[in-house]
């Protein structure tokens, strides 16, 4: 494939999924990652897209939303390592919530086999993936159906939400940085986000490296709310993604890596081991500082933060080495 035959389909991928990672434009325009960022360079220069950590979104700074069949077809594998490892931090008899996404759905796939587990959430895609496991109880919110990601919002959803109380909270978004926190391009599943942040003591987000350091409309999580980040092994010459999880560290956040040593070997159930018993979190670095104790969304009675569970290499990972740079 001719140069300007890679960088119009490269710039056709953008504008119809509103960012797209290298990865995934390496592979459909069958060539490797470095041509594919000379490419996204050479456009970037053109003012067509903006280049973002591993990745390139749509010019203008803020990213658009993807449709659910969009974002369904990105960075499938970074997704699939990312819900293997939040399932380890769900304990059995636990009571969550997971917000909307095809991250989070990964994630529900993986909880069907945790006893006692009762998760509550505002999206039909996470609901449909735990619908069939029998030791699981799924609570949905109410409110008016978004097509484009399969969730409930609006008055209804956040009103269904107000006096609930959970353990965990886990949500994605459409971009995350150090300097606003979590995301996204959608005012009404903003307002549900934050409302499922107001229910939960903990507050763990799931995005992959191509999230990082990139900015949405409406912010959904500040970063001094985010108690643990989970996200995948960044490109090696990605130093932008890596400077970005080094400053989320450097403000509290807890950060979990996926796609180390052992990683995806065939040992059960994710989030088991191989006789079927629940595994502890796989991987995580320690608490990096000391954060401000307090409930998402200022309740001011929020629990103590606990220390990382130790990890060992057998379970699929390695502890991520952040830690908060000295001032």
């Amino acid at each position: 494939m001719f140069a300007a035959e890679r960088r119009q389909l490269i710039l056709e991928m953008v504008r119809a999924n509103g960012a797209v990672s290298l990865r995934e434009l390496a592979r459909v325009v069958q060539t490797s990652e470095v041509t594919v960022r000379r490419d996204v360079r050479a456009l970037e220069a053109e003012g067509l897209l903006d280049r973002r950590h591993g990745g390139a979104v749509l010019p203008g700074g803020f990213t658009r939303e993807s449709g659910f069949p969009q974002k369904s077809h990105l960075a499938t594998a970074e997704k699939t390592a990312i819900a293997d490892l939040a399932a380890g931090f769900v304990e059995e008899g636990e009571a969550i919530v997971v917000g909307a996404g095809t991250t989070t759905q990964e994630l529900a796939r993986r909880l069907a086999r945790v006893p006692g587990l009762t998760v509550v959430t505002n999206s039909l895609l996470v609901a449909q993936a735990l619908a069939h496991a029998n030791r699981v109880e799924v609570v949905m919110t109410g409110g008016t159906l978004r097509g484009s990601n399969y969730a409930l919002v609006g008055s209804g959803a956040e009103q269904s939400l107000q006096g609930l109380r959970v353990s965990r909270a886990f949500l994605s978004g459409s971009g995350l940085t150090a300097e606003r926190g979590l995301s996204t391009s959608n005012m009404l599943s903003a307002s549900v986000d934050r409302a499922l942040v107001q229910a939960a003591g903990e507050v763990v987000v799931l995005a992959d490296h191509t999230k990082l350091g990139s900015d949405t409309m409406f912010q959904t999580v500040p970063t001094d709310v985010i108690t643990r980040l989970v996200t995948d092994e960044p490109p090696g010459h990605d130093d932008r993604a890596a400077t970005e999880l080094q400053a989320l560290a450097d403000q509290g956040v807890q950060i979990a890596v996926a796609g180390g040593p052992g990683a995806g070997r065939g040992q059960g159930q994710p989030g088991m081991d191989a006789a079927g018993d629940r595994r502890g979190p796989r991987r995580d670095v320690p608490l990096p500082g000391q954060r401000r104790n307090h409930a998402p969304g200022g309740g001011g009675g929020g629990p103590q933060l606990r220390a990382a569970t130790p990890l060992s290499e057998a379970s699929g990972g390695r502890v991520a080495d952040l830690a908060p740079r000295r001032r």
